[in-house]
């Protein structure tokens, strides 16, 4: 502003040209925030009954691919939550809804989940350095084994880290989060440290994601995103 009152009013071409500029920059600083702040992504807004938007889809393992829907759920935090619910019973498969929109070397996530139903398991994961399908970190907490256990995935290959029993009822909301800085990784799992473990597996940046086993019909909400350096 230079200080000089404008005496006419705006064609609507400037009136479209500024409303642009500012989305422009509310679409940046939004941007910017995601990568410094600790956004959580907005299941809220997703379209009920269809696959939750900003993810794609990957299976390790055999059997058939997941099916991941975003459903309404009054007792989810926004009132809906993001669901896989093929009971494919395959036991080594390990259903992934990858985020598309981020990727950390250093930082955490955390999110709540609900472990619904299953024969075979009954377990909710978060996927940390994904590389592909194949190739990751995973905490998950099963509710049929009332454990936590964290694993490696490498070249579809599962191999156990760390780990510690503990109850996981079916049917409840509860929360887990995996941190890694450097070649350290801390879980916790409703509010409290379960532990923490070392490895150079993948260093550099990956992708995050959902993760399942075999039929777990499993609910995922307030998933946030917290990026360090």
């Amino acid at each position: 502003m230079d200080g000089h009152k404008l005496s006419f009013a705006p064609s609507k071409k400037l009136v479209i040209a500024g409303f642009a500029a500012a989305c422009a920059i509310t679409c940046v600083a939004s941007a910017a925030l995601a990568q410094k702040g600790e956004p959580m992504i907005a299941i809220e807004q997703m379209d009920i009954g269809k696959p939750p938007a900003g993810f794609e889809f990957a299976r390790t393992g055999q059997g058939g691919p997941g099916q991941w829907t975003v459903v309404s759920d009054p007792t989810g935090g926004g009132g809906r939550a993001i669901e896989q619910s093929s009971t494919d019973r395959t036991d080594y498969r390990f259903p992934l809804a990858i985020s598309t929109a981020t990727s950390i070397k250093n930082g955490s996530v955390a999110l709540r989940f609900k472990a619904v139903a299953g024969k075979v398991d009954q377990a909710a994961g978060i996927v940390i350095r994904l590389l592909n399908a194949d190739n990751y970190y995973v905490v998950r907490a099963n509710a049929l084994e009332d454990n936590v256990r964290f694993y490696r995935i490498v070249k579809g290959r599962r191999e156990q880290l760390a780990g510690a029993n503990i109850k996981v009822s079916s049917n409840e909301w509860h929360t887990l989060a995996l941190k890694a800085a450097g070649e350290q990784f801390t879980v916790t799992y409703d509010g409290k440290e379960l532990f923490t473990t070392k490895d150079r597996t993948f260093a550099g940046a990956g992708k995050i994601a959902l993760w399942t086993k075999a039929d777990s019909v499993t609910r995922f909400d307030q998933i946030k995103i917290n990026i360090l350096p």
